[in-house]
């Protein structure tokens, strides 16, 4: 079928009539354009247990993101061990360690590379589903593993079931939410990672001492990938992203309007009326940009998605950059410097970080539609780099005072899930305009693994060339210059429907 906006000439009240099935005026369509970009035509009402299903399946996709970081954790001295290892290749040398180590993470940069060509595609219900069996294949493949190279395999291959899950999570939270609550559930995806990181430690504390272990370890995530694909498999399909191919020409326009209102019904327990309200000024919206043709790599760096990957690529870059994997390496050794005898089992002290990593996003969870996303991340990011600085003058001027580095440490942690952690993957979700979201969140989500990389890799040679506590102070410097890209180019969203987003900041 041609798409409605291949002939130039056709007017747009044309295109609303024909998606309407009605006869409206210029005036009609202005004050539904109107209605959405004011908020006002935003969910005016939804059922609370649909919209948690909805968002519960697609979240999923953070815990197993979660669980394997903490399963990890504990896997790499099971595996090491000459009595519990339960392989005769247990003696790893310290680049196959690495391989277990990051191998889901280079596997994420390859799944965030593969989102880029085939999401707008698959479409996020797809994706996820795709994402789910990725994680199943990977952490079987893992547990069985017969010999080193297929466990490094099956790394890679839950690896870029991370990479889909964490670009299609988001934006199918972010597309069906209501905007009420659109920041407050993207932000308990956020709670999800931090509470898969949790189970990951309590299963490695469980499984540490028994033989074989890592194999339980990786096992265990096999019935939640599962739950995650069945579940996804029950849910119904973006109404935006129906909505979007339609319009761009690949399947009938009023048939589309159809399934995208019987899926916005399922998505937020409304009556057909309500979603169909919705679904117009949708569509009206729609109607006012160039949707009919598909985005190209050039677009993705001009006009609004320009300055949309500025915002979104800028704040997850910085997330990592800031040294969140580097300061949660040196937490055992900071615990044990003060004393704490549970510091001397590295998987306790993992829960207990945990725990407090938990608690801090569940806050986070609760205040960022109230709040904003600007107060959060000003506010922690400058605690963060204040409690950067400290660490830096423990490891050089105040080795005497432990307590010093464990209050930095603590604050540190607290504030980076008050802040950089949840409202990262929030405003990369929902910033990109609609046309181009797939392909521009993919970017934004391979400049997040990307950094991550990084950061792991340079690490231990930047700490052995400048010395611990110089290191943390680059930490903290790059803190203050992120505090600064925040002041001046983060917006404020909250509340905001993503056409309004779309309308108005970008």
């Amino acid at each position: 079928m041609a798409s409605p906006f291949s002939d130039p000439e056709r007017p747009k009240l044309s295109f609303f009539s024909r998606v309407s099935g009605n006869d409206v005026s210029e005036s009609a369509i202005d004050s539904s354009r109107e209605a959405l970009i004011s908020g006002d035509g935003s969910s005016a009402s939804y059922s609370v247990c649909a919209v948690i299903i909805s968002f519960f399946f697609p979240a999923l996709g953070g815990l197993l993101y979660g669980y394997d970081i903490g399963a990890t954790s504990g896997a790499t001295i099971s595996i090491e061990s000459p009595t519990l290892s339960g392989t005769t290749w247990f003696d790893l040398n310290s680049v196959e360690i690495g391989l277990v180590v990051s191998g889901s993470l280079y596997g994420a940069l390859i799944g965030s590379v593969l989102a880029f060509t085939v999401a707008d595609f698959l479409g996020r219900r797809r994706e996820l589903i795709t994402s789910s069996m990725l994680y199943l294949i990977g952490a079987l493949l893992t547990a069985f593993a017969p010999n080193f190279p297929i466990m490094v395999v099956g790394r890679f291959v839950f690896g870029i079931g991370i990479g889909l899950a964490m670009h299609a999570a988001p934006m199918y939270i972010a597309e069906t939410a209501p905007s009420e609550i659109r920041g407050r559930l993207i932000s308990m995806k956020e709670f999800f990672i931090v509470a898969g990181m949790l189970l990951g430690y309590v299963f490695s504390s469980l499984y540490v001492d028994m033989v074989a272990g890592w194999r339980f370890m990786y096992a265990t995530s096999s019935p939640i990938c599962l739950v995650m694909g069945i579940g996804m498999w029950w849910l119904p399909p973006s109404p935006r992203w129906l909505l979007l191919r339609a319009i761009q020409g690949n399947g009938s326009l009023p048939e589309a309007k159809e399934i995208a209102i019987c899926s916005l019904c399922k998505l937020r327990g409304q009556l057909g009326s309500m979603s169909s309200l919705e679904v117009d000024a949708i569509l009206v919206e729609l109607s006012f940009v160039d949707e009919a043709n598909k985005a190209t790599l050039r677009e993705i760096f001009q006009g609004k998605c320009r300055k949309a990957l500025m915002i979104g690529a800028g704040l997850v870059f910085f997330q990592q950059v800031t040294g969140q994997p580097s300061v949660l390496y040196y937490a055992a050794t900071i615990l044990q410097s003060a004393g704490f005898s549970v510091a001397s089992d590295a998987t306790r002290v993992s829960i207990l970080l945990g725990l407090l990593k938990l608690v801090m996003t569940g806050v986070a969870v609760l205040v960022v539609d109230k709040l904003g996303r600007r107060p959060l991340l000003i506010g922690g990011v400058s605690v963060m780099a204040i409690s950067l600085f400290l660490l830096s003058s423990y490891y050089t001027l105040l080795k005497d005072l432990p307590s010093v580095a464990v209050a930095a440490l603590l604050l540190y942690v607290g504030c980076y899930q008050l802040s950089f952690g949840p409202i990262g993957w929030l405003m990369i979700s929902e910033i990109f305009p609609l046309r181009l979201r797939g392909k521009g969140l993919s970017i934004a989500v391979l400049v997040n693994f990307a950094s991550n990389a990084l950061v792991t890799f340079a690490f231990s040679p930047l700490e052995a060339l400048l010395g611990t506590g110089i290191l943390f102070a680059c930490f903290g410097v790059i803190a203050v210059i992120s505090l600064v890209f925040i002041f001046l180019v983060i917006p404020e969203t909250k509340g905001l429907t993503l056409e309004e987003i779309e309308a108005k900041i970008l």
